[in-house]
């Protein structure tokens, strides 16, 4: 889809790059991310920055999660109910959720530094948004993260009692990598959400795909290099080539129908085209937008960018369209049962 997409981002969205391109790689390349003083700043730095570009939404309620399955995993988290929700009583959306898995380069952010994207979702979709808390890095290595997400799903499913094909998996970042090893997975391929949708997704690990996409274009907020630093943290000491680190998308099972948005100015931008065509050779159907002049998740910082607004519309009718188009193959095939 490209109508609606603008050919090139407002003023302040190319002010906005220019200004972060002349500061924060020199900010963010001071950082020591193997130092805890290093991560320490790192985290309060992105939440000092999310805070302020993309607060909460007014109105907003959090209930907090803290469970436990029957297999001892803990799930916790947070339900965000959006304001002026729209009635869920409708065939499209009628007990339907969104299962939100916040990015954090695996070892910042978590569902507070995210409720702007969480309550604004729920507020355009009228569902309610459970995002899970998963543990970071240094102190959780892999494949900690990965598992947090996945009990998250089970929970959803197990205590929750919630079909899969109700379910949309919402992701941003690192937690696109930890969304797409969850749907990878045998047991979540067999009873797969109704649809995905990726904001910037990082999908190579080893960053080869941004490094190359910054010869081209520098990423305006950090280098390729400081950035597989921090992920480092997570993955430190494992193999790279690790099928739960090296996701093999083409020769696995075809994910659901996938929705992914990048900016343009951003080095993900590789990372994002790659994984829209692994989707498809593998059978699946993946609509992939890039944004002019946007940078990383830009749909996170309303206040940095107006088509933040544009972007979050668009990707509300694209999960209610995914769930209704599910229930409606669900239908089908009951009935024909």
């Amino acid at each position: 889809m490209t109508d609606g997409i603008p050919t090139r981002g407002s003023w302040r969205s190319r002010g906005a790059v220019a200004i972060s391109a002349l500061t924060l790689p020199r900010i963010t390349g001071l950082l020591q991310p193997e130092r805890a003083w290093g991560v320490w700043m790192a985290r309060q730095i992105i939440a000092r920055l999310m805070g302020t570009l993309g607060p909460s939404l007014a109105g907003t309620r959090v209930e907090q999660v803290n469970s436990v399955l029957s297999d001892g995993q803990r799930v916790v988290g947070e339900w965000v109910y959006g304001p002026r929700r729209r009635a869920t009583n409708t065939r499209r959306t009628a007990g339907a959720v969104i299962y939100f898995v916040h990015g954090s380069g695996y070892t910042m952010c978590s569902p507070r530094t995210h409720r702007r994207l969480t309550s604004w979702l729920s507020s355009l979709t009228g569902l309610p948004v459970f995002c899970a808390d998963y543990r970071l890095a240094p102190r959780y290595r892999f494949p900690t993260a990965a598992n947090d997400v996945r009990a998250g799903w089970d929970w959803l499913l197990q205590t929750c009692g919630l079909p899969a094909e109700r379910i949309v998996v919402v992701a941003d970042s690192a937690g696109g990598h930890l969304s797409v090893d969850m749907l990878l997975q045998p047991e979540v391929a067999a009873q797969p959400p109704a649809a995905l949708v990726l904001f910037s997704p990082l999908i190579d690990l080893t960053f080869a795909l941004s490094t190359a996409r910054e010869r081209i274009r520098p990423d305006p907020a950090v280098r390729a290099a400081t950035a597989a630093r921090v992920v480092g943290l997570y993955h430190a000491g494992i193999d790279p080539t690790h099928h739960r680190l090296a996701l093999n998308v083409t020769g696995g099972p075809a994910l659901p129908p996938t929705l992914i948005q990048v900016g343009g100015a951003e080095m993900l931008e590789g990372d994002a085209r790659q994984l829209a065509a692994d989707i498809q050779a593998a059978g699946g159907r993946c609509e992939l937008q890039v944004w002019p002049d946007q940078v990383h998740v830009f749909q996170s910082l309303p206040r940095l960018t107006a088509d933040a607004a544009k972007a979050m519309a668009y990707a509300a009718r694209f999960i209610g369209d995914s769930l209704w188009h599910a229930e409606s193959a669900n239908t089908v095939i009951n009935e024909a049962g």
